[in-house]
Order: structure tokens, then sequence, then C-alpha cells
């Protein structure tokens, strides 16, 4: 197919489409993990118990998701790989990736003693939230291993457009997570620790699924030949991963700092403001997952076009994918205003709770329509690499994040907020506005006009 015939309007549609759609029902299913979880322990009334699973999930989420680098990298670069038809620089890709993460692993497991009551701390947890907290925290840590292993084998499969395969398996874990859920919390009661093991257990199932769907792939099997390959180890390959992986790592960290503020501030003001800011964060991170199909979207096919040296496909291809994830968020901006109250006073039996979501539900409408464009931006720039300016650029809006948080206390829980929403306003001004540059350099070292 040519160039010209790749970049009709139809084409990038079926495209974007191709991927982006069942990215979004993958993400979704990725939602219910915290969702059912949130939903569950709320159907016992108990702010504290719910306060406590928000609180460990989110210092959980907190230690693995700064390594979400496993994932996203891996996309980035097996894209670009596959658009120059290059099958044996994907086996060594995810030949690194999986030792990678393994290494990983082992450092976690050695720090968790040090970590987990530090990270509480940090969160604000205090007296009998800190206590149950730090039980499923506890039990849940284990999964840290198939968590790492499972973001490179799915970013593997996401770059190879196995996506419909990978909406398949997040569905059928799901699916078994919440029966474990019902299962331990509402019908054993094992309260917080029955939500611990359902989600340890369902993380490591996933697993086995994915590794055997990525030993389908030829490239895959060979990647145990990779791996002992001296090439596959050379000094240049390892430390333009370290690089890439460094720059991501601190990316995710910087994110990371604006949603422990969140929580941390949110805690301070008692269980009842941090249960409420949980439920509005879970609609939050659904919106956010739902987007991110087109963020997967940008990842793999700009990182293609740059693999290609295909600048018009690429350039056409920014405008369509914002284009389209506008729509879908302000779809899902409609749904939350006309269900929003409702969908959350689901979450909690909880009276004062249900009142405490209701007074902010509004922020819940705002905050796709404020993060659509950081969200593709960050696909585009993980998908061609440009990893330090996407660093720099998430450094300079938490920056102004922290500045407006301070500035807004006076506002209460509407100050959080608004600082939150603005955020990601300011990440989406500083990526627009290096793009263009970035982008003619990288054609230019790849040989585009």
């Amino acid at each position: 197919m040519t160039e010209a015939r790749e970049t009709s309007p139809a084409a990038l549609r079926r495209a974007i489409l191709a991927i982006a759609a069942p990215s979004m029902l993958t993400n979704v299913a990725t939602a219910l993990f915290g969702m059912a979880d949130t939903w569950v322990i709320g159907r016992l009334g108990d702010a504290t118990a719910q306060g406590a699973v928000e609180v460990g999930a989110k210092l959980l989420m907190t230690l693995l998701v700064v390594f979400n680098f496993l994932r996203s990298g891996a996309v980035g670069l097996v894209a670009q790989a596959a658009g120059r038809g290059d099958e044996a620089t994907q086996s060594a890709i995810l030949a690194r990736g999986l030792a990678v993460a393994l290494a990983i692993g082992a450092v976690l497991l050695a720090v968790q003693p040090l970590v987990v009551p530090i990270g509480l701390k940090i969160l604000g947890a205090r007296g009998d939230l800190a206590a149950r907290a730090a039980h499923y925290v506890d039990i849940r840590y284990l999964g840290g291993v198939p968590w790492l292993l499972n973001a490179v084998l799915t970013g593997w499969l996401i770059a190879r457009r196995r996506v419909r395969l990978v909406l398949a398996i997040e569905v059928g874990a799901n699916l078994f997570h919440i029966a474990m859920d019902l299962t331990l919390v509402l019908g054993l009661g094992l309260g917080v620790a029955g939500v611990a093991v359902a989600t340890l257990s369902s993380e490591s199932a996933k697993l086995v699924a994915v590794a055997l769907a990525v030993l389908r792939d030829e490239p895959a099997r060979r990647a145990l030949a990779a791996a002992r390959s001296r090439a596959t180890w050379r000094a240049s390959e390892l430390l333009g991963l370290f690089r890439l992986n460094r720059d991501l790592f601190f990316r995710t960290l910087l994110l990371m700092c604006a949603t422990v503020l969140v929580t941390r501030f949110g805690a301070r003001q008692g269980a009842t403001i941090l249960a409420a800011n949980a439920i509005l964060f879970q609609l939050f991170s659904l919106s956010a997952l739902i987007l991110d199909g087109f963020e997967s979207a940008a990842q793999v096919l700009c990182g293609e076009a740059l693999g290609a040296g295909q600048r018009a496909r690429f350039e056409r291809l920014v405008r369509h994918i914002l284009a389209w994830a506008g729509g879908c968020a302000a779809l899902i901006a409609l749904a939350y205003l006309a269900l929003g109250p409702r969908l959350a006073a689901s979450f909690s039996t909880d009276p004062a709770v249900v009142a405490a979501t209701g007074t902010y539900i509004g922020w819940a409408v705002a905050l796709p329509l404020a993060g659509v464009a950081s969200f593709i931006f960050d696909g585009v720039f993980i998908g061609c690499s440009w990893t330090r300016a996407l660093m720099l650029t998430m450094a300079a809006a938490l920056f102004a994040f922290v500045v407006l948080l301070l500035a807004a206390r006076p506002l209460g829980n509407h100050g959080l907020w608004l600082a939150f929403t603005s955020f990601f306003i300011a990440r989406a001004a500083g990526q627009a506005w290096v793009l263009p540059r970035l982008a003619r350099r990288s054609f230019a070292a790849a040989g585009a006009g």
C-alpha cells in the first residue's frame, strides 16, 4: 500500500479504531479491578475498610506503575521495529524487557519491609486505617512480580496489533477477579484480606494466559535464543534501553506524585472525604482507561510511522487520533453529567460518603475533557521514544500542580480537584509546544522529508 493510500481518512480511521476499540474495552476490563474492589468493600458500609483498600491499592499502584515503562517502552520500540520489518530486534526487545522485569521484581521483594510502612505514612494513613491497609498490602505484595512480567508481555502483544487477544485475556481475568471478590468478601466475610487475595489470584492467572498467548508469535519463540546472543546485551543496546526506561520511570514517578498528593490531601480531610475521593478517582480512572485506547493507537501507529519514515502519515495520525479521542471524551463527560451522581452513590452504602461524592461529582465530568489531549500526546511521545521531552513536560506540569494545590487550599476539596484538573491541561500545553520540533528532528534523522 502506498503512503498516500495509507494516509486517506478512511484508512486512518480503520487503523486507529482497529487498535483503539479493543484497547478501550481492555482498559475498561482493567478498571474493573479497582472498581470491583471499591464496590464490593463498599457493600460492608465501613468507611475505614473502604479507605484501607484505597490507600493500600494506591501504595501498590505507586510502587508498580512507576515501572509501567516496561509496557510502554516495549510498545514504542517493538512498533518502530515492526515499521522497519525487523523481527530479530523484536525478539531481542522481548528478552531484554523480561530480564529487566525479573530484576525489578527481585528488588521490590527485598525492600518490602522498608517501603510498606514508609509508603503508608506518606499517604497519611494512621491508626486502624493504617493497620488494615498494611494487612491488604502484605497479602497483595507478591503479585508485583506477575504484574511486571504482564507489563512486558502485554506491551509486546499491543505493539504487534494483537489487541483483541489482549482484550480476551483481560476480560477473562477480570471475571475471575470479580467472582473471587464476591466469594471472599461478601460470601466468606474476609473483608480487606479478601479483596487482596482476589487481586493476587487474578494477576497470577493473567500472567499464565498472557505468556501462552505471546509464545504463539514466532519472534517471541526466538526470544530465548536472543537472550543467549551477545548482540542482545551489547553496551550500546543496554545504554539506549536504560536511557529510555530512565526517562519513562521518572515521568511515571512524577505522575504518581500527583496522585499520591491527591490521596494525601484527601486523607487529611478525614475518612469520609478520603472514601468519596476514592470513588471520584475510580470514575476518573475509568475515563482515562477508556481514552487510553486512543493513546495505545498513537503509540503503535505513530511508532510504526516513524520506523517507516512516513512523516505525512504521522502528522495525519496525530490530528485524527486527537479528534476521535476528543469526541469520546465529550461523550464520557455527558454520561457522567447524566449518570455520575447515581453511579457514584452505588459505590457506598455510607450516607456521608454518598453525600460527599455528590458534592464533588462535577470534577469527574471535567477531568476527561481536561485530560484527553495529554493522554494522546503521551502515546505519540512514547511511540516515537521522545521520552526525555515527555519527562520534562511532566515535571513542569507537576510544578504547576503543586503551586496551584497550595494556592487553592482555602477551597478545600474543590481546590484539590481544581489543581488536579489543571495538571492535565498544563501537561498537554507543554507537549503541544515541543512536538513540532521533535517531529522535524526525528524524521530528518530517519531520512524523511
